[in-house]
């Protein structure tokens, strides 16, 4: 045999055994995935054994926990002490753990948004555990659902369709409807909420039922009460449709749902009620004068504070000492705010005089008129529902209305006041510094050193700051006017500019935002994410795929933006849930288009760029 045959053939012979030794790695690696290995009592899935291992069992306990979560680890000796009992029982039960920030898969179906998510598994199908998180409670459960007698109880939500919607939703004294999207996030994280409220509310004497519809199949009926979000949710009295503005979450719908069931008005009995609420009250008062409850105006009353009823608080009387007290008459509607915030340059009383013609639109209207004060306080437990008009000029000081500090926080009120009064188109308020630092800090007024502070909110999500300096009525006064010339600066919250951007994911910061996604010679597509969301965390390697595909595609930009840390300086990009991705063509830079698919993956996100650009191109060529 010659030298040549000897050789190739004994490179032959190492290039199988190379071959062969891979596919045992191969196999080792993938044995290794797919086994299920146990660390202290406690089973240890993921993304390729889980489905497996869960198949097979009758029950199974499974957390799901994030390595870095500090209850996590608080919980982790209380769960290790679950497995060894689970151990003992008779058949024993298994106990698992998922890490969600590995198995990502697994994170978004079963839509692990916190830390630790517990869930019991039974046949498969998964059981929310939302008990205390005990040996003695999440034992006692597990072996509840163990019990082959037990079965998912029913859903208590009813489902509505164009057939049942009308006989439903028209029969019911009070009812809350969610119009859905099966793929919508948002709707997915409020299931479980919504389910478990329904289920308490259902036991209630009255029951209070809770209803869903799926808004994608029952195109019309999502369009004869314009829905155009997920989920949407609306407060159904006798068929009439009122907008739910509450709470998401089991405990806060339960109690939101409780208190819209009662009568919208309050029965006040004796002039000392009033007095209380004038002296001491922090929000407008409406109030109503009847001689009855069998009146037709009382009954238009009525309807009027269900429309409003969620913002807020009316009150009646039939008593001649109220109406004495405060000079109104009978059917008269009189919005008056508390002592505090009255002034000398706006009315004590706002009268409406209620007629048999009276339309519930125009008794809405007066309330709405009327329901801010010329200049009242800002808090955070009402600025979504009285401070949302813009533009919004807010005054921040030490803003404290006990006995001892009033004189100091009316002072600083008046000087406000006295502008207030001359520019009626802008909303104007006072705010507890101390409540709004986190606010005062974006705005750069947190080191200032001055008493007063102040700013502006505009229509489109800017801020504008006045530039310290000793705070009086004519400082204010000129802020305000060079604001409506057009004179000042927006605040711009932004990251540090990143020095090496070179990764194929480009990270945009409030200042570099106009640089880069409003660059006309290139295609731009952004996502706009929050660090703590689960569905980001779980879209950031498809979206760093992504980014990879297209990194040496001419003109076009793969980016990505922490919507809590920066501001986006463009009105037309919005962040209103988490992740948001738009793409910005290079001919159409403030028009952009909205990702409103529901295939977040290589596939569907690859689709969608590509689409796109076809277009713009098409449009640059005409």
């Amino acid at each position: 045999m010659g030298a040549e045959t000897f050789w190739s053939r004994l490179l032959f012979a190492l290039t199988l055994l190379l071959i062969v030794s891979c596919e045992d790695d191969n196999q080792e690696t993938s044995l290794n995935d797919t086994e299920v290995k146990e660390e202290n009592g406690v089973l240890v899935l993921n993304d390729a054994n889980f489905d497996t291992f869960i198949a097979q069992k009758e029950t199974v306990l499974v957390e799901f926990y994030a390595p870095w979560c500090g209850h996590c680890k608080q919980f982790a000796p209380e769960y290790e002490k679950i497995a060894e009992t689970l151990k003992k029982n008779d058949p024993p039960i298994p106990v698992a753990k998922v890490d969600a920030t590995e198995a990502t898969k697994l994170a978004e179906k079963y839509d692990i948004s916190g830390y630790p998510t517990i869930k019991i598994f039974k046949k498969g199908q998964p059981v929310d555990y939302d008990g205390s998180r005990t040996e003695k409670a999440i034992v006692s459960k597990v072996e509840e659902v163990s019990d082959p007698n037990w079965t998912i109880p029913p859903e208590a939500t009813i489902v509505l369709t164009e057939a049942n919607f009308n006989e439903v939703v028209e029969t019911a004294d009070i009812i809350l409807v969610e119009f859905y999207a099966p793929w919508c996030g948002h709707c997915k994280r409020l299931a479980p909420e919504y389910e478990k409220a329904a289920q308490e509310l259902s036991k209630r004497t009255p029951p209070i039922p809770l209803a869903k519809v799926d808004a994608t199949t029952e195109v019309e009926l999502a369009k004869r009460y314009s829905v155009s979000g997920y989920p949407t949710l609306k407060i159904f009295r006798k068929g009439k449709p009122y907008d739910y503005n509450g709470p998401r979450e089991k405990y806060g719908i339960i109690d939101h749902m409780i208190e819209q069931a009662g009568p919208p008005s309050t029965s006040v009995q004796t002039v000392k009620q009033v007095q209380e609420y004038l002296k001491d009250g922090s929000d407008v008062i409406v109030f109503a004068i009847f001689n009855n409850n069998q009146e037709k105006e009382f009954q238009l009353y009525q309807d009027a504070a269900n429309a409003l009823r969620e913002d807020f608080k009316f009150y009646h009387t039939f008593s001649s000492d109220v109406a004495n007290f405060l000079k109104v008459k009978t059917r008269q509607l009189v919005v008056m705010h508390p002592d505090r915030f009255q002034s000398k340059y706006e009315p004590k009383k706002h009268l409406f005089e209620i007629k048999d013609s009276t339309s519930e639109e125009e008794l809405k209207e007066h309330v709405l008129k009327h329901a801010l004060p010329l200049v009242g306080q800002r808090t955070k437990a009402n600025e979504a529902k009285r401070y949302n008009k813009r533009p919004l000029v807010v005054v921040y000081y030490s803003v404290d209305f006990s006995y001892d500090h009033r004189t100091a926080t009316q002072y600083w009120r008046s000087k406000v006041l006295d502008v207030a009064k001359d520019f009626p188109e802008y909303t104007f308020s006072i705010a507890n510094e101390e409540d709004y630092a986190s606010e005062l800090k974006d705005l750069g007024l947190d080191e200032s050193g001055e008493e007063v502070n102040v700013a502006i909110l505009d229509a489109n999500g800017k801020k504008y700051a006045k530039e310290p300096e000793e705070f009086d009525s004519d400082s204010l006064r000129e802020f305000v006017i060079n604001f409506k010339k057009g004179k000042l600066a927006p605040v711009l919250k932004s990251q540090p500019v990143p020095k090496n951007n070179k990764a194929p994911v480009k990270l945009v910061v409030g200042k570099t935002f106009e640089g880069i996604v409003m660059d006309k010679n290139s295609d731009v597509l952004i996502e706009f994410y929050a660090p703590w969301c689960g569905h980001c965390k779980s879209l950031e390697p498809v979206y760093n795929d992504l980014g990879k595909k297209y990194r040496s595609v001419p003109n076009l930009v793969i980016a990505k933006m922490d919507a809590t840390a920066n501001d986006i300086p463009v009105d037309k990009y919005k962040a209103e849930g988490f992740p948001t991705i738009y793409f910005a063509p290079k001919n159409r830079k403030h028009d952009p288009i909205k990702f409103e698919g529901h295939d977040r993956d290589l596939e569907g996100l690859s689709k969608f760029v590509e689409e796109h650009r076809a277009k713009s191109k098409t449009k640059e060529e005409l």
